[in-house]
Formats: C-alpha cells, sequence, structure tokens
C-alpha cells in the first residue's frame, strides 16, 4: 500500500514524492514522501485526526530559515497556503494566519497606526515560523507583541494558547514540537502610521545595507552567543567570512548568513556550517548553535 492510500481524502492538494528545493529560500534539499497543502483549517484539522500516528508529519512554511537536506523528509510535510494568510486589524490588535508574510504583517499594522510590529520588516519568512522561534531582530522578538495563538494537535485538536503558555527565550519556543500554528494575536500600542512607516523604512535599510537579502540564504545561521560578541564577530574572527564548501559560501557581506554561491548541495551547506563550528570553537572558544533549522534525511 502506498503512503497516498493510507492517508485520509482532502479538499486541498496532496502529492507524493514533491521536490522541496523550489520551496526553500536556499533552493537545495531532496522530496518530500507526500506534500499536503490544506484548503483551510478545517481540512488540515481532518487531515491531522485521519493521519495514522506512524506517518511523520511537520510544517514548511516559505522556508526563509531551513535547510532540507538532500535526502528528502520521510512522511508528509504540511505547506499552509493562502488561507492562513490573511492579516486583520481591531483597535490596537493584529490578527495574522500563520502563513502570512512577515513583513505583510508589519505594513497591515502600520497601517492601522498600530506601532510594536516594526521589527518584522527586517524578519524574513512568515508568522508560523516567527512564532515557532521567537523571531526578531533590532532589539525586539515576537514574544514582546504576541497575545495568543491558535494550534492544532497531532490530532486535528484545536487551541488557543496565550504567550505565558509558549516559554518563550532567545530564538527559542517551548511549545510542544508537534503543534501547528494556524492564526497568531498581536497587540501593539498607537502611534501615527507615518511615524512606524518611517521606522519601518529605517530597518528595511540597515537590513539591505548589511544582509545579502538578494542571494539563496537562508537568514542568521547560528545564534548570537552570550557575551558581548555576537556570531558574526567571532565567525569573522576565526577567518570564515567567505569560506566555501563546494558550492556554499559564508557571505562577504555578512558571515553570519550561509549562501548557495554555486549549485550548492544541502550537503555543502551543512558541512559549511559544520567547518564554521569548528573553526569558532578552536579559535574563539565558543560553541555556536545553529538557528538555521534543519531537516530530512541525509542520502
Amino acid at each position: 500500500m502506498s503512503l497516498l492510500d493510507r492517508l485520509p481524502d482532502v479538499r486541498g492538494s496532496l502529492r507524493a514524492d514533491v521536490s522541496l528545493a523550489p520551496y526553500t529560500w536556499l533552493r537545495v534539499g531532496g522530496a518530500a514522501d507526500a506534500l499536503f497543502m490544506p484548503k483551510d483549517e478545517a481540512d488540515l484539522a481532518h487531515f491531522l485526526s485521519a493521519t495514522p500516528d506512524d506517518i511523520p508529519v511537520q510544517v514548511l512554511g516559505v522556508a526563509s530559515n531551513t535547510l532540507v537536506r538532500d535526502g528528502g523528509v520521510r512522511g508528509v510535510v504540511v505547506r499552509l497556503g493562502p488561507a492562513f494568510g490573511q492579516v486583520k486589524t481591531d483597535g490596537l490588535r493584529v490578527t495574522a494566519g500563520a502563513a502570512a508574510l512577515d513583513k505583510a504583517v508589519a505594513k497591515a499594522a502600520a497601517k492601522a497606526g498600530v506601532a510594536g510590529l516594526e521589527f518584522y520588516a527586517g524578519v524574513p519568512g512568515t508568522i508560523g515560523g516567527a512564532l515557532r522561534m521567537n523571531a526578531g531582530c533590532y532589539g525586539a522578538e515576537t514574544k514582546d507583541i504576541l497575545v495568543s495563538v491558535v494550534t492544532l494537535d497531532r490530532s486535528g485538536r484545536r487551541q488557543v494558547m496565550d504567550l505565558s503558555e509558549m516559554d518563550y527565550a532567545y530564538r527559542h519556543c517551548g511549545a510542544p514540537k508537534d503543534l501547528i500554528f494556524t492564526q497568531a494575536v498581536f497587540e501593539g500600542s498607537a502611534d501615527l502610521p507615518a511615524d512606524i512607516q518611517a521606522r519601518m523604512n529605517e530597518i528595511t535599510a540597515k537590513r539591505e545595507a548589511s544582509q545579502p537579502i538578494r542571494e539563496k540564504t537562508g537568514g542568521s545561521t547560528f545564534k548570537n552567543p552570550e557575551g558581548p560578541r555576537g556570531a558574526w564577530k567571532v565567525i569573522d574572527a576565526a577567518g570564515c567570512r567567505g569560506l566555501r564548501v563546494g558550492g556554499a559560501q559564508m557571505s562577504e557581506q555578512h558571515c553570519n548568513f550561509m549562501i548557495n554561491a554555486d549549485g550548492a548541495t544541502a550537503a555543502d551547506l551543512e558541512t559549511l556550517g559544520e567547518t564554521v563550528r569548528a573553526k569558532v570553537l578552536e579559535t574563539q572558544g565558543v560553541d555556536l548553535h545553529w538557528e538555521v533549522r534543519r531537516i530530512g534525511d541525509k542520502p
């Protein structure tokens, strides 16, 4: 019996053996055994409730901070589509679907005169990913503005969790790994839309000037270590700016960004990252931890 034969009927798209490389910012990686794009939350809940427990299920957003290994991903990869991308404002609250781009949420908040979400203009990816890793930049994080989230568990049960239940820390979320976020509510403060937009423009300009945003990249490769030196500083001090492994390279512009410079494989990128970690530990005495999520099997 094939994998698809063991999966429930759905209203969305469900396909077998789908290459994930086109869905990732790094443009690498093998195939998912199956790729499911649910029609809406009810479709996703039904799928989760009716899928056998022995079949792995995991979510892939726009994969702005994810490395899919060359051997592909076993089980089912869920990718949330337009039904999960809506953004609405009500007073000082912003409700966003998990598939909404962070930048789109920042723009909607600015237009409504809701301040505090400006930093999302500098965070690549979607709200689902931001929730899962407490994404942030320029001194602000998701935990600073989050009110609550809507989730589905592996059995398809819907629940609402408030901020205290997310167990947030720096680039960390302690919520159970099997939960799929479908929506979030944020709350900001009142300000003039023009002033909010000006701050967003400043963030965007800083990002464009300092990061290789037009390259095939995965965002910050490593979390900042404890202490006064950021990840890029210890990487630079270890002589790893511009370091290459196959078609993968640490960016010359921002050396905490890996880029697919010339037909890299996922193995090239992961080997590069581990090489940098080893050099930084040897020369700087700092143990860097991956911020890029790595999923799937090695060949």
